[in-house]
């Protein structure tokens, strides 16, 4: 039995991995033998007062309401929580009263969980599922390898390579690692019940100084030797990300960090040719940065943008893909006010915004105004071939919600 398959539930006369006591009307889930090549996960109802909550029966009952919102059958569903509950491993039945296992960079409030939706015109959004496997680990060098080791049993289970990822381990897993995270994985949910896997990795595990050679070295080990110099100048690598498994045209993918960006800056990012116009970026920066109309030089003053370039091909040694990435739970008093500008580019693009009110709706009973954060950020991708997208971050807020009214950094217009 892999240690997926333990982590998960255990096998036939080993008993089966109860994750249960989670808040009365959403649900106790029980797993046996779940794995990710096939499983079942099996949800019944709770009674108030079943027991404490834990970090997998919260964010294991998101996760099926959430793939209810993205169009996914039940028995994807329960596929998929079965995996999740497997990449969490121990921690998913630490009790919620419990603070979290570790202050991991991947959510305001430290929750191991992230979930995202990449809508689209004329169908449901996509949904994934963003992990920290070894949040349990003491050290970041031991956070690092159970995130490895979870690669490489859901690679043994989805028959999929990890070349890539293991010809890269001594750049970004080094025996003593520095910065906020070792390594991420992000699941694409899709029908059938076999997901997309995605890596992330930090560029400054040899030292913030190294971010830079480590990105360099990684794209030329990647078969991108000129990617490197056709990024923009940035002021942090803060990931760099592997697609791995049924991907039609995997990337490799670079994230900067723009201190200070401004509207006009982010339009000139984009490095794809041919690529969007500059007009776009700045009117969606102006947009999820709540910056009055025209305000192309009033810089985000908080949390900095990110932008994300993606190779796939290295002919030209240009990207394929670019995003802006928007911090918008900075950038306002409450939730309510990051839905309406969600709505807004939603709509711009000509996509549904109910699927995203409905998602809020699955993660939480609070109102939107009660709190910041629900909505952490939101992304305009574009990538060669496809049409726009905009993708929508949400927080599991499985341990603090971020109090709503606080003000905004200074120079931003709330909308």
């Amino acid at each position: 039995m892999s240690a997926v398959e333990r982590r998960v539930g255990a096998g036939a006369g080993a008993g089966a991995v109860s994750v249960g006591g989670i808040r009365a009307g959403e649900g106790v889930v029980s797993v046996g033998e779940a794995r990710p090549g096939g499983g079942v996960v099996s949800v019944a109802e709770a009674r108030p007062g079943d027991g404490a909550p834990t970090l997998g029966a919260l964010t294991v009952g998101q996760l099926l309401r959430l793939c209810d919102v993205a169009g996914l059958a039940p028995a994807d569903a329960e596929q998929y929580a079965g995996v999740l509950l497997g990449a969490l491993g121990p921690v998913a039945e630490r009790p919620l009263d419990l603070p979290p296992p570790t202050r991991t960079f991947l959510s305001d409030d430290h929750t191991p969980v992230e979930f995202s939706l990449a809508h689209l015109p004329g169908r449901p959004p996509a949904l994934r599922v963003l992990v920290e496997p070894g949040c349990l680990e003491g050290d970041l060098a031991a956070n690092g390898r159970a995130g490895l080791a979870v690669v490489h049993e859901l690679a043994r289970a989805w028959n999929f390579s990890t070349a890539q990822l293991d010809a890269l381990t001594d750049l970004f897993l080094p025996d003593d690692p520095h910065g906020p995270l070792a390594l991420w994985i992000a699941l694409e949910l899709r029908a059938g019940g076999t997901p997309a896997v995605k890596v992330y990795l930090n560029p400054a595990a040899s030292g913030p100084d190294r971010a830079a050679a480590t990105v360099r070295e990684a794209l030329r080990r990647l078969g991108h030797p000129d990617a490197f110099d056709t990024l923009p100048d940035a002021d942090g690598y803060p990931f760099l990300a592997l697609d791995l498994g049924d991907w039609d045209t995997p990337r490799a993918k670079v994230y900067l960090r723009h201190d200070g960006l401004t509207a006009a800056r982010a339009g000139t990012l984009c490095r794809t040719e041919p690529g969007p116009s500059a007009a776009e970026f700045e009117d969606f920066l102006v947009l999820a940065g709540g910056l009055g109309d025209g305000d192309l030089h009033v810089p985000l003053a908080g949390r900095p943008g990110l932008t994300c370039h993606a190779f796939t091909e290295n002919r030209t040694g240009l990207p394929s893909g670019f995003t802006l990435h928007v911090p918008v739970r900075d950038y306002v008093r409450h939730d309510g006010e990051a839905l309406a500008r969600a709505t807004r580019a939603l709509r711009r693009y000509g996509m549904d915004p109910a699927s995203l009110r409905r998602a809020m709706d699955a993660l939480t009973s609070r109102r939107p105004e009660d709190g910041a954060g629900l909505i952490a950020y939101l992304a305009l991708v574009h990538q060669e071939g496809r049409p726009a997208r905009v993708t929508t971050y949400l927080s599991a807020e499985a341990y603090a919600v971020r109090v709503a009214g606080v003000d905004v950094p200074c120079g931003v217009a709330c909308a």
